[in-house]
């Protein structure tokens, strides 16, 4: 029998890249799967190609998820992998001196609100069962400093911590409603590409932006849907309100220099 077999699950951010991934992968182990996105067009061809309904859902609206609710009042699994960088539309300073508080506040409202949101509507959904499986997509930004994005790191370090407030509050509830973190590191998604360019020098790039990585290399979005099947699965059954890194080694310790041949 297949891991995910006839759970309905949801997908915030599933038009491309991680939440893309995580839906293919969990379809491919006979979930049902609702694939949602504030870019339709995306979302559309996506939707398409793994042949799955589709919603617009902007994360941060209120009024999107309650519309969410009346059309699926239960689920089985939510994966809340919305987020932005602040880095999408400007390229306006995001370090702690010198963003403005508009921007601050932007990524908070989708990274942090978004989850805060997905989380309710999730808790509700699955009140009824009584059992069920949140995931919340951090980052490996959401357990160390980054000095040119403070509120990327500040709202992924939050998510990290509501996560265990959620898994405390279920427990507490007597629900067997599941809440865990994923904080990937550097992973090739469509995000990366504008920094790393189509050009001659795009290998030397990425060699270059994954030097202090042990592995050496970025990760793959399929990557990260290996451990959210996981998580979203009976297997995890005694996992809850932790975090789980797939970085690579970055955060193991000391950076490591393999030999190379």
């Amino acid at each position: 029998m297949k891991r995910l077999n006839n759970k309905i699950c949801l997908v915030t951010g599933a038009a491309r890249g991680i939440g893309a991934a995580i839906a293919a992968a969990f379809k491919d182990e006979g979930a049902k799967v609702i694939l949602t996105d504030k870019n339709l067009r995306t979302l559309h061809a996506t939707a398409s190609d793994l042949s799955m309904e589709f919603h617009e859902l902007d994360v941060e609206n209120e009024e999107h998820w309650e519309r969410l609710s009346q059309l699926y009042p239960q689920i089985d699994v939510l994966v809340n992998n919305a987020g932005i960088t602040g880095f999408e539309d400007s390229h306006a300073s995001q370090d702690p001196e010198n963003s403005t508080l508009e921007d601050w506040k932007r990524v908070h409202r989708v990274n942090l609100d978004g989850t805060f949101l997905g989380c309710r509507y999730a808790i509700r959904a699955m009140r009824k069962k009584g059992q069920g499986s949140i995931i919340n997509i951090s980052s490996r930004s959401g357990l160390v400093g980054i000095p040119q994005a403070a509120a990327y790191a500040s709202s992924k370090a939050a998510i990290r911590n509501h996560t265990k407030t959620v898994a405390l509050y279920c427990a507490e509830q007597g629900l067997n409603i599941r809440c865990n973190s994923i904080h990937p590191a550097a992973i090739l998604t469509p995000m990366w590409e504008p920094m790393l360019g189509d050009g001659p020098d795009r290998e030397t790039r990425m060699e270059t932006i994954v030097a202090d990585t042990p592995a050496r290399r970025f990760g793959q979005p399929k990557e990260v849907a290996a451990l959210a099947v996981l998580l979203a699965s009976d297997e995890a059954a005694y996992i809850t309100g932790t975090e789980m890194t797939i970085d690579g080694g970055l955060l193991a310790g000391s950076i490591a220099s393999p030999a190379r041949d």
